[in-house]
């Protein structure tokens, strides 16, 4: 594992750079209105928003395994930080988030990059298009100036009942400012349609629709203000003091108590963070037909959140938008991230006083749309289409996010899809019972012979296993053996199709021989892989059921059966 930016300038030139350039100042132009709203909306300062994606995005770029991922603050961890903050304050985020860095670096160091993508996806929808309702929701007040005297209650459903009561309390400015920056930046994109003015092509399209959101509105009440117009639009200097200068880095103390209340939310951080970062690094590679590094990309990821709270800021992950945003715009090396964190500072340090005169409502209306493009709406519908069981998760997982938190809804959409799988997969294995012949042409582990067909010998039952022999198809072995309640004198086991055997398997059959051999009963095992032989060997079966009786081909299993039939007589 190495960090890509090593492999990138090798072969780095003058070229490469300019894009790297322009994508870098485009993509921080970018990244500003998001960080200040991901900030405000989480609970947090704009400022510790800004050295969020400042601090994040330079480590990212610098250690991570993907040459065009861009990290900061994300839209997901919006309704996480918010509930730590609210439960543990900004000294639990900050230990929560440490916590959560120092997971996703032993999850890199130990290889599991690959395992995190195995996550099922309806999990991944159900949260994502929950967190998106939540968001969507914790903006209503600020995007109709609604005037909540005794403060928005944190559940979801009190939320909207809150609202209700407060409906006649709108502020008709406010609503202005909020459904205008959402039209803004929703219709914005389409200004890509005009292509040239005055025969040039426009540079407009280069701006992000949030940005200029932002200008026009607050250039407007800027404007009404002055003339005592729109005096009810909160602005963020109405409700924070802005500091335009980095803070000294701190550490909070740690002891084993604080560590054991936040384990579970940073383990949330964790995960979301790991899976939220490598989806957008598998999208950015399906782009531009580069391979990111996994693991190398979850240490960057552990570094960002290990030191970016100790400046004050907040957990940060690869963001697809942003990443897409450098890729679009020529980005093909963590230099463009680089330069994106570097744009980010000298606005932070020359032009953040003027953050002041931002109207909430705006960034309320930024972050309707954010919330609004991270729903995938589409795939969820898409989603429903599938089979009962990827629906129940898929469901489950979204309203556990909605009514009760991030956490639950990962943790038990996860036993839930694994349960799932443990199903399916005793589903796939079959047993079925041979009773009259076997045909030497169907059978793939026969020896050279000249019979048309091997008869099964009176007294002789054989059983064959198709699929792994675990915990979760092993009693149904026993159901069919008592279903047919028979008492041969040999039962030949076919393990040919067998991958694998676990130890629920392995006491079960090894009940399987005491049980036969207390009714008269020889048990035989056939077409024995050489992996399942080696476990049957490790856990001593051999001495259980006799070596003699475990052989590597049916026709051997067979000579073997009639030979014990033949010496009972």
């Amino acid at each position: 594992m190495k960090p890509s930016i090593i492999s990138s300038i090798k072969d780095y030139n003058r070229e490469t750079f300019v894009k790297d350039l322009l994508a870098g100042v485009i993509v921080g132009i970018v990244a500003l209105p998001l960080a200040i709203a991901f900030g405000i909306a989480s609970g947090v300062t704009p400022e510790q928003g800004i050295i969020t994606a400042i601090v994040a995005g330079l480590i990212i770029s610098l250690f991570g395994g993907s040459k065009v991922q861009i990290g900061g603050p994300t839209g997901a961890f919006i309704v996480i930080i918010a509930g730590i903050i609210q439960q543990y304050g900004m000294q639990g985020l900050m230990i929560a988030t440490l916590l959560a860095g120092a997971f996703l670096i032993m999850l890199g160091l130990f290889r599991l990059g690959t395992i995190i993508k195995y996550i099922p996806y309806p999990i991944v929808v159900g949260f994502t298009s929950g967190i998106a309702l939540t968001i969507f929701t914790t903006q209503i007040k600020d995007l109709f100036g609604l005037t909540i005297a005794e403060g928005v209650p944190a559940d979801f459903i009190s939320k909207w009942v809150c609202y209700a009561e407060n409906a006649m309390s709108i502020d008709i400015w406010s609503t202005i400012v909020g459904l205008g920056s959402v039209a803004i930046i929703a219709l914005w994109p389409y200004i890509d349609r005009v292509r040239y003015i005055g025969g040039h092509a426009s540079a407009l399209n280069k701006l992000p629709g949030s940005l200029v959101a932002i200008i026009v509105m607050t250039v407007g009440i800027a404007i009404l203000k002055a003339n005592g117009l729109a005096e009810s639009v909160d602005t963020i200097g109405d409700r924070f003091r802005i500091n335009a200068s980095l803070p000294a880095p701190a550490v909070p103390g740690l002891s084993w108590e604080v560590i054991r209340s936040l384990f579970a939310p940073a383990v949330t951080i964790a995960i979301l963070g790991a899976i939220e970062s490598l989806l957008s690094a598998t999208v950015a590679d399906g782009v531009t037909g580069d391979r990111h590094d996994s693991n190398q990309e979850l240490i960057a990821q552990g570094l960002a959140n290990l030191i970016t709270p100790i400046f004050g800021g907040i957990p940060a992950t690869g963001a697809i938008a942003r990443t897409m945003t450098n890729i679009n715009n020529g980005g093909r090396t963590p230099i463009a991230g680089i330069i994106h964190a570097v744009v980010l500072l000298l606005i932070f340090l020359i032009l953040m006083p003027y953050a002041q005169y931002i109207p909430m409502a705006c960034l309320a209306g930024v972050l309707v749309i954010v919330a609004y493009n991270m729903s995938g709406w589409r795939t969820f519908k898409q989603l429903l289409k599938n089979p009962k069981s990827d629906i129940s998760v898929l469901i489950i997982t979204f309203l556990l996010t909605v009514i009760f938190d991030l956490t639950v809804a990962i943790e038990v959409g996860l036993m839930l899809a694994c349960l799932l799988c443990m199903r399916r997969m005793a589903e796939t294995t079959q047993v079925s019972v041979l009773t009259d012949e076997i045909n030497p042409a169907d059978e793939v582990d026969f020896e050279s012979t000249n019979l048309e067909h091997f008869k099964i010998p009176d007294g002789c039952e054989i059983y064959e296993i198709n699929g792994p022999f675990f915990f979760g198809i092993a009693n149904r072995f026993e159901e069919i053996m008592g279903r047919l309640g028979s008492r041969p004198r040999v039962r030949i086991i076919r393990m040919r199709k067998v991958p694998f055997v676990d130890s629920t398997g392995m006491h079960n059959l090894e009940n399987l021989v005491q049980m036969s051999r207390q009714q008269g009963i020889q048990i035989i095992l056939s077409g024995v892989n050489p992996k399942v032989h080696e476990v049957l060997m490790h856990n001593d079966f051999g001495r259980i059921v006799g070596e003699e009786n475990i052989l590597p081909h049916i026709n051997k299993a067979l000579q073997r059966a009639q030979e014990l039939l033949d010496a009972a007589k």
